[in-house]
């Protein structure tokens, strides 16, 4: 008797702060991997969208209503035997540990990271954007590193687009996961 062991459906945000690269290289790990993709930032409440349009940073009690969509996201896509990729800034370890909670621990995460100098020329290149370049830095000032963190995989943003996703799904690779093993593509 040949018995496989069962590789359960995983869901993985890809986090970081503003210009990173979080939808572009989400949709492609999702691509790769046969997963649907869902753009974090979509889920955001107008409420929240208007105000980082004004310039104004986001508070806890702002982020809190938007987490919790996200994980509802998660936990459906999970209970329907599916894996999921959302882009998420996921910036603090709190918002990780509420995400980590929704998804039953089968949850990963792709910290895209870089230097202030890039992440700032990315956001002042890009158009049609609703978060200005000037919220970069409370981002960063947000931000707490996953380092150490179960299930995280960092990618450098330092390099082509190509290069960071296929560094993130070979990290996904061996990410353990509650109940079996993810195999990204």
């Amino acid at each position: 008797m040949n018995l496989e062991k069962k590789v359960l459906p995983l869901a993985v945000i890809v986090m970081g702060v503003s210009g990173c690269g979080k939808s572009s290289v989400g949709e492609r790990i999702a691509a790769r991997n046969g997963m649907p993709f869902v753009e974090g930032d979509q889920l955001h409440p107008a409420a929240n969208v208007e105000k980082m349009a004004q310039g104004i940073p986001l508070t806890d009690e702002d982020r809190l209503p938007w987490l919790d969509r996200i994980g509802e996201e998660i936990k459906t896509a999970l209970n329907a035997s599916r894996g999921l990729v959302v882009s998420c800034s996921a910036l603090k370890r709190s918002y990780r540990d509420r995400l980590r909670q929704a998804a039953g621990g089968r949850l990963a995460f792709v910290f895209l990271e870089g230097s202030r100098e890039l992440l700032l020329s990315r956001m002042q290149a890009r158009q049609g954007h609703f978060m200005p370049a000037s919220l970069l830095d409370s981002q960063l000032q947000t931000l707490e590193p996953p380092t150490g963190e179960t299930g995280v995989v960092t990618v450098a943003i330092d390099m082509a687009l190509d290069d960071m996703v296929a560094l993130a799904c070979e990290g996904l690779r061996g990410v353990a996961v509650k109940g079996g093993d993810y195999h990204a593509g």
